[in-house]
């Protein structure tokens, strides 16, 4: 039987970074880390990039000063996780993250056209492992938002999940005097 650790070929934050020091990976390349494994993003679709300036408007009119919005920058989840979430709340603002990416956030957000899988499979795990108290998976195509709550880092998973439509109401932890509607969260098309 093979040696674990011979056979695990997982890399972690330091190499990972390492690797866009050492021009392996170019600052513009469209990658992530999940789970050790480098993964290439898709190119986006005008429908993924609407949705997600959109849910940047929504959160930016709605959430309390105190709070920065990223859109699609690295989120240190863990050891061996560096996801790119499309939009992370995050307490403080531009000059806390000046010299380091932030490794917890309020709410992170992926917006799916065509990603809802992998994000729910294995974006949700690293999301719960890293304690965000609340992730939503906005996906396009069925116009649901998928709300998980309750995270049980230990476990990687989230304790409660819903979807969410129409007029149903979503909020959040760290701000319970706001709140969304989930129709409100999709880009509208001009007529």
């Amino acid at each position: 039987m093979a040696d674990p650790q011979e056979t695990d070929h997982r890399v972690d934050v330091l190499r990972y970074f390492a690797l866009v020091e050492e021009g392996l990976i170019a600052p513009d390349d469209r990658v992530e880390l999940l789970d050790g494994v480098i993964v290439s993003m898709a190119p986006q679709s005008p429908l993924h990039a609407a949705g997600v300036m959109w849910v940047e408007q929504k959160l930016r009119e709605s959430l309390p000063a105190g709070t920065a919005i990223r859109i699609q920058m690295p989120f240190m989840a863990g050891a061996i996780s560096v996801p790119e979430p499309d939009v992370a709340v995050v307490r403080g603002g531009v000059s806390d993250y000046v010299d380091r990416h932030p490794s917890s956030a309020l709410l992170v957000v992926e917006v799916a056209v065509s990603s809802a899988v992998q994000d729910r499979l294995t974006k949700a795990p690293i999301y719960a492992a890293a304690g965000i108290p609340n992730y939503w998976l906005i996906d396009l195509r069925d116009e649901c938002i998928e709300v998980f709550s309750g995270p049980v880092a230990a476990k990687r998973r989230y304790w409660r999940t819903e979807k969410l439509r129409g007029n149903d109401a979503l909020t959040l932890e760290a701000f319970p005097e706001v709140r969304f509607v989930a129709a409100d969260l999709f880009p509208r098309r001009s007529t």
